[in-house]
């Protein structure tokens, strides 16, 4: 199945694209590719550049700031309230799309796509409205803003947890309605109560703060926070059977996934102190609603305060919603002016920054690394995807790719060394000259896999200061012939590998050949006897057709040898310019690589 998906009888070169999640305008018929005659070395494809804009559709109100954020970057289409159809016929013609909770975001809906749609945004922190497998499966990066409203759903667990205990709602509609209950609506105190929180991340590590500044014993399950921030807050961490029998409060933060879908049941419930009080600010899902009403006919859950539940908007004749001991919010977690126009900034700059092609530090469908090794990886990510496309179009047409294996040097430790980055641009490299298929970031491995390609990584411990995060990555091809002979190394696989130099990604080793040129633009190589006089003739032949050059270099054996040249082109020389080199009689072999 590899060496069928994988086999190339002739190479095409996609346009050059940012190391990562780029976007690509869908181009109209009269901008077809134009395929140039064959040629020994490669055949390429030249696309005519558009000038337009992205498109992003806007599913659910956004604030003004986010707005304005994305329209100084793309087309921006606000409809809210589509149904699915709806919003299945308009996607095909969106770069990106942006909801908060109320639109699902299905398989139907990529699959509509056609491909086009590149990132969906979550204005919020939960995207269980978003078919994460349909999106990474269709190349599709999945954004959210998990920071902004924070604070906000934080103050909001508060506020339903001491209006809760105090009856604030069910007092207020008393006195509206005329009556003066007193007695009815006496409260319970919080001072010295055990709260568990379910849940400790960015929301639940918030509430707990409040919650102990209010005299409240803390306690919390979550089965991945550490334990040494826990205790900073001063709350412990604790099993779910043992936060659930000790609690007198529950407040739940966790998001809903298949094990936390209705968490709270029957069973759970029944494990409960008796005249334990819930507050759910995350998802309703986690609560199988049916078993709570239960629980408060029976006393068991003595009040619940609930700003979300599973069906949104509920039912009129809610059972749960009318029930005299319940306090019931329209989903305001997030409702502030300040989290709104927060959630919109971080959400707009999260979808703009993935449409430019910058690796997404809230992407939940890619791998998770914090932005300062974004940052210090950039410039190796340019150097992986790179050293693919080359390693790819040295494979002679029909050899089909099975095995790669990545090399990565460095004086680090190996878990100092995040590689899934690196990875996922070399997989989009090998891929995508030989292939159809759009490959970033978030589907590399899926991708990888569905065509049977093998991807080994192994890392070489140097000597020296770890400052750097690598020395240099190496890609080898087994099994396979190349079209230039010179790239197969010592061992028999196709071998390139480069590093970054003063900011830029250099190509340092082809086959046994040790080589310096400048990733940029477009690669001649060359191999020839070693002879003074080869670079004034190449580069006057380059010349004279007005092809610039704009790196130059020569690896040999011993002088007086073989040598390999490379010669870094800003533009695609005419067949005939290459041919009058391969017609110098010192050159054996040459191969013009697209970058």
């Amino acid at each position: 199945m590899a060496a069928h998906l994988l086999s190339a009888p002739s190479l095409k070169s996609n346009p050059a694209k940012t190391p990562s999640l780029s976007w690509r305008p869908s181009l109209p018929s009269s901008f077809a590719p134009l395929p140039l005659p064959r040629r020994a070395a490669a055949r390429s494809v030249v696309v005519l550049a558009v000038d337009a804009k992205p498109t992003v559709l806007v599913a659910e109100k956004l604030g003004a700031a986010g707005l304005d954020l994305l329209k100084t970057f793309a087309n921006v289409d606000c409809s809210y309230d589509l149904t699915q159809e709806e919003l299945c016929t308009k996607i095909s013609l969106c770069d990106a799309l942006i909801v908060r909770s109320g639109t699902k975001v299905s398989r139907e809906v990529f699959e509509s796509s056609g491909g086009r749609l590149k990132v969906v945004g979550r204005a919020g922190v939960g995207i269980d409205n978003v078919d994460l497998s349909a999106a990474t499966e269709h190349g599709c990066l999945v954004v959210n803003a998990p920071t902004a409203n924070t604070v906000a759903a934080a103050e909001h667990g508060i506020a339903l947890l001491t209006a809760m205990a105090r009856n604030v709602a069910q007092a207020d509609a008393s006195v509206k309605a005329g009556k003066w209950q007193r007695n009815k609506y006496v409260g319970v105190s919080l001072v010295g109560k055990t709260l568990a929180i379910m849940g400790f991340g960015k929301v639940g590590s918030e509430v707990a703060r409040r919650a102990k500044g209010l005299g409240m014993h803390v306690v919390a399950h979550d089965p991945y926070a550490p334990a040494d921030r826990a205790h900073a807050i001063g709350v412990d961490l604790v099993s779910f059977e043992e936060a659930i029998s000790t609690a007198d409060f529950i407040s739940l933060h966790m998001p809903l996934t298949p094990a936390t879908s209705k968490i709270l049941n029957d069973e759970s419930f029944a494990k409960m102190k008796k005249g334990v009080r819930i507050v759910n600010v995350a998802r309703g899902g986690v609560i199988d609603e049916d078993a709570l009403v239960r629980a408060l006919d029976a006393g068991t859950v003595a009040q619940a305060a609930l700003d979300v539940f599973t069906e949104e908007p509920p039912a009129k004749d809610s059972k749960l919603i009318l029930h005299e001991n319940v306090t019931a919010t329209p989903h305001l977690g997030a409702s502030t002016t300040e989290a709104q126009e927060g959630v919109a900034i971080e959400i707009a700059e999260a979808v703009v920054g993935a449409l430019k092609g910058e690796l997404a530090a809230t992407a939940v469908n890619a791998p998770m690394v914090p932005a300062e090794v974004l940052s210090e990886l950039a410039p190796f990510v340019v150097v992986a995807e790179k050293l693919g496309r080359l390693a790819v179009q040295l494979v002679a047409g029909g050899s089909g790719v099975k095995s790669v294996k990545v090399t990565y040097a460095s004086a680090r430790a190996p878990d100092d060394l995040d590689t899934r980055l690196l990875r996922a641009m070399i997989i989009k490299g090998l891929i995508e000259p030989i292939s159809s298929a759009f490959v970033n970031l978030v589907n590399a491995d899926f991708t990888a896999k569905q065509r049977g390609l093998r991807i080994t990584e192994e890392r070489i411990l140097l000597d020296g200061s770890p400052e750097n995060p690598l020395e240099y990555i190496q890609v080898q091809i087994a099994n396979v012939e190349s079209k230039f002979a010179s790239a197969i190394s010592e061992t028999g696989e196709v071998k390139v590998e480069g590093r970054v130099k003063d900011g830029k990604p250099h190509l340092t080793r082809v086959g046994s050949f040790n080589v310096d040129v400048s990733l940029e633009g477009s690669l001649i190589l060359c191999r020839q006897v070693d002879q003074p006089g080869m670079i004034g003739k190449v580069g006057s032949i380059l010349g004279s057709e007005n092809v610039n050059v704009s790196f130059m270099s020569v690896g040999r054996i011993a002088p007086r040898k073989h040598a390999v040249m490379a010669i870094g082109v800003d533009e695609e020389p005419e067949k005939e310019t290459l041919k009058k080199i391969g017609d110098i009689p010192a050159i054996e072999e040459f191969v013009f690589l697209k970058l």
